[in-house]
C-alpha cells in the first residue's frame, strides 16, 4: 500500500510541476508577446527547453506551453500543430540522447542545436500562411532569434540546475 502511495504522489507532483512549467512558458511569452511571434521570435520562454536536459519528464508541461501559447495566442491551430511538432521533435531528441550523453553540458549544446535547425518547421509554416519573405529568410532570422535565446540561457539552466537539481523535483 505504501509503494502505491509513493507512485501516486510521484505523479502527481510531476503533474503539478509539468502544470507550472505549462504556466510559467505560457507567461513568458506573454510577458515579450510583441517579439514572440512571426518572423522573429525572441521567447525569452523557450529557454525552459532545456529543462529536459535536466529532467525528461519535463517534456509534457513545456510541449503544453507551446501548444497552449500557440493556440491561443499565436496564430491558432495551425501554428499549435506545427510549434508542437518542432517543440515535440526537438525535445523528444534531447531526451532520446539522455542515457547516451552524460554531459550536461553538452546535452544543452545539442539541445540548442536542435531548436535551432527544426526552427525550419516553423519557417515553413509561416511561409506557407503567406508571410513576407522567403523560406530562407524566414528560416534565418527564426534560426538565429531561436539560437541567441537557446546559447544565452543554456549556462543560466545549468547554474540553476546545480542549485534546484531538476532530477530530483520529479
Amino acid at each position: 500500500m505504501q509503494a502505491t502511495n509513493s507512485t501516486t504522489r510521484k505523479s502527481l507532483v510531476a503533474l503539478i510541476v509539468n502544470g507550472l512549467i505549462m504556466a510559467l512558458y505560457i507567461a513568458l511569452t506573454i510577458l515579450v508577446a510583441p517579439v514572440s511571434s512571426g518572423p522573429i521570435q525572441f521567447r525569452i520562454s523557450e529557454s525552459l527547453n532545456h529543462l529536459v536536459v535536466f529532467n525528461r519528464k519535463f517534456i509534457w508541461g513545456v510541449l503544453g506551453g507551446v501548444v497552449v501559447y500557440n493556440l491561443f495566442f499565436g496564430f491558432g491551430v495551425m501554428d499549435a500543430l506545427f510549434g508542437g511538432a518542432q517543440t515535440l521533435i526537438s525535445l523528444g531528441l534531447t531526451a532520446l540522447l539522455y542515457n547516451k550523453v552524460k554531459s550536461p553540458i553538452v546535452r544543452l549544446a545539442l539541445n540548442t542545436l536542435f531548436f535551432t535547425a527544426s526552427m525550419a518547421i516553423i519557417a515553413y509554416m509561416l511561409t506557407m500562411t503567406g508571410s513576407e519573405g522567403s523560406f530562407w529568410a524566414m528560416y534565418s532570422t527564426l534560426a538565429l532569434s531561436e539560437f541567441i535565446i537557446m546559447a544565452i540561457s543554456a549556462p543560466v539552466m545549468y547554474v540553476l540546475n546545480e542549485a534546484l537539481n531538476f532530477k530530483k523535483i520529479v
